[in-house]
């Protein structure tokens, strides 16, 4: 109060006396996860509304910043205010996401890096420093007894804790190397389970109860189906039922095979007629070499007989012999004979 105070009467004293523009006052850097901010705060100006002009320049993103601000009244204007900043040195880190979850004796925690702003990939506070740790402080609810704990990675895990009894967590960021830490993140409270025994009975019921619904269900579609199956068998018969002759006739062992690759079977009672040639020898064929030469066969039914005549030929060419059948062509009992020409 007594600082402000004092900056009011200075800038009235200059403006009276000298007509001077009074500079801006408090000029700083608001940074935080290298989102930068120039911020100031205006003078007292009895004669009307100030205007500011500032500028800065910098070496890289991440570099030194030299940054100056001045306040300005028609054409008259106060002196630059100059600051310096390092976003890498001066940023402040602010406090990570964490997500939670909670089993039996143990808390399992996700920790999220803060992020940075305006870049054109996702890139966390994580991603600028090479020493990058988290402090994880964690208590029972209503207890003001923490108990830290320092962790390199993005997931930690709280053990050996209470079943059934709310623990809450907060994480900050730091750096080793620089001494430096973040913000803290906002307490996050969960309760344990009861027992990883019985988490795993729970588990193991609603396992085995999900298996008996889907086994129930099948059967029920299967004898369901089966139901309207035979319900459309009996409204729709066939139009053109199977022959009962072709049935017996497939049904026989030696018809199982298909009908074009079945081969003829031989009949064990098949009945040969036997054939018996008698020559007969007559004294007079030396002597009449012209006489007719026969050959007779002897059987039952069905007998045949050959019979050879000579004719005219000449003594070096041979008849052929016809065999027929007796009963073929012929009633009588006469034989049938094949004469050569």
């Amino acid at each position: 109060m007594a600082r402000s105070l004092r900056s009011w009467l200075g800038s009235c004293l200059l403006v009276s006396a000298l007509g001077m523009v009074p500079p801006p006052e408090n000029v700083r850097m608001n940074s935080v996860n290298f989102k930068n901010i120039l911020q100031w705060e205006s003078p007292v100006f009895p004669k009307g509304n100030l205007t500011f002009t500032a500028q800065y320049q910098s070496l890289s993103k991440y570099g030194d910043h030299t940054l100056r601000v001045r306040a300005e009244f028609a054409d008259k204007h106060s002196d630059w205010i100059n600051i310096t900043f390092c976003p890498v040195d001066d940023t402040i880190i602010g406090p990570p996401g964490i997500q939670v979850e909670a089993l039996a004796n143990s808390l399992h925690m996700r920790i999220l890096a803060p992020k940075i702003e305006n870049e054109p990939v996702t890139w966390t506070m994580r991603n600028i420093y090479n020493s990058w740790t988290y402090h994880v402080q964690y208590w029972k609810n209503g207890s003001d007894e923490k108990f830290p704990v320092t962790g390199q990675y993005d997931f930690e895990v709280l053990r050996n804790l209470e079943p059934q009894t709310t623990y809450c967590v907060q994480v900050r960021g730091f750096l080793p190397d620089r001494n430096k830490t973040g913000e803290w993140s906002e307490p996050v409270c969960e309760q344990t389970a009861t027992d990883e025994t019985t988490t795993s009975w729970i588990v193991a019921g609603v396992l085995a109860a999900s298996v008996c619904t889907t086994l129930l269900l099948l059967v029920g579609c299967y004898f369901l189906l089966r139901c309207l199956y035979k319900k459309a068998k009996h409204a729709f018969p066939p139009r053109n039922s199977f022959p009962q002759h072709l049935k017996e006739f497939l049904s026989r062992p030696h018809h199982s095979t298909p009908l074009l690759f079945s081969f003829p079977l031989s009949d064990e009672n098949e009945v040969f007629d036997k054939l018996s040639v008698v020559t007969d020898v007559s004294e007079s064929r030396g002597a009449n070499p012209g006489a007719t030469c026969s050959l007779r066969t002897r059987s039952g039914q069905g007998s045949f007989e050959l019979v050879s005549e000579e004719g005219t030929h000449s003594a070096g060419h041979r008849d052929p012999l016809l065999l027929t059948s007796a009963s073929e062509g012929h009633q009588s009992n006469q034989p049938s004979r094949a004469e050569t020409t």
